[in-house]
């Protein structure tokens, strides 16, 4: 059985997805700051209350520098949605998730902001040799809050995540932020619940067995958007760049480009959708408006 399609909640846009992002894989909405990238995600989670899941998605926030995208403002004045922050300071309880779980009740929160804001890029070229060290050895601590985060939404029912707030790099090796974002990507959303669950339990696994496949979930059924800000403000300019075969856009399932088009002497914003897998797709160049509801497709 054909598993239903994830709605955008971007007006006019599923139709040219063939209905809507594939459950089960990543999408890359690509262009520059002030693009559009940040609605056109929170658009995405909202719809999640339209759909089975009943509720909306999460956002992962991987900013160091600051938190320009205003995701929470966002929410607030589209949907009169007030995400809730979640504390990365504190540790995992099993009890105390699997006793939500029990009740119906929410044990984590609808947003993590997973690095502590540095005021700077937390990248090789950014960071002295020592800094960069320290940032890596960081990230293990990072890692933990963020596998519990995620885990234990998608076990509750979400089925939207959300990653925001990465910068662009020459190469993406040299971020911390893409080596985070690749580690959820692979070794959290795509992989299945009790294998995550492993990384996250690890020796108490065994204790929690019978709990953790009660409230399973299965990786083919969650999607992951990534809004990426690009050095490129020209939609012909990011259709053009060549992607590289390391490139993380590369294994994305779906790449969507935000930029400017020129209409006679006035730019106009508008979206393409450059690659789409496994699904029919528009190729035509989609031009879009920005009002107080958000992203919307304009003939």
């Amino acid at each position: 059985m054909t598993k239903s399609r994830l709605s955008t909640g971007v007006p006019g846009l599923d139709e040219r997805l063939g209905g809507g992002l594939i459950p089960g894989t990543t999408t890359a909405i690509v262009g520059s700051s002030g693009a559009g990238k940040t609605q056109f995600a929170m658009q995405f989670l909202n719809a999640g209350l339209a759909q089975g899941e009943k509720r909306r998605g999460v956002i992962l926030d991987l900013t160091a520098r600051g938190d320009s995208q205003n995701h929470l403002q966002y929410c607030s004045n589209l949907f009169g949605w007030e995400p809730k922050p979640q504390d990365p300071s504190v540790p995992f309880d099993p009890e105390k998730f699997f006793a939500a779980c029990e009740k119906g009740e929410r044990y984590s929160a609808d947003y993590l902001q997973a690095f502590p804001y540095a005021g700077r890029r937390v990248t090789k070229r950014d960071l002295d040799g020592e800094e960069w060290d320290d940032w890596k050895c960081d990230l293990t601590r990072r890692l933990d809050a963020t596998i519990s985060f995620v885990y234990t939404n998608f076990a509750q029912g979400a089925r939207r995540l959300v990653v925001d707030g990465i910068e662009p790099v020459e190469h993406q090796g040299d971020s911390i932020q893409f080596e985070l974002l690749e580690y959820v990507d692979q070794q959290i959303v795509k992989k299945e619940s009790s294998w995550v669950a492993r990384d996250l339990f690890r020796q108490n696994y065994r204790q929690y067995e019978a709990q953790i496949l009660a409230n399973s979930y299965s990786s083919s059924d969650v999607a992951s958007v990534l809004a990426y800000t690009s050095q490129e403000t020209s939609l012909d300019a990011l259709i053009d760049k060549p992607m590289e075969e390391g490139d993380y856009f590369a294994q994305a399932n779906t790449v969507i480009f935000l930029g400017k088009i020129r209409e006679g002497r006035k730019f106009q914003r508008a979206m393409y959708i450059f690659k789409h897998r496994g699904s029919a797709c528009s190729d035509e160049i989609l031009p879009f408006e920005i009002d107080d509801d958000g992203l919307r497709l304009v003939d």
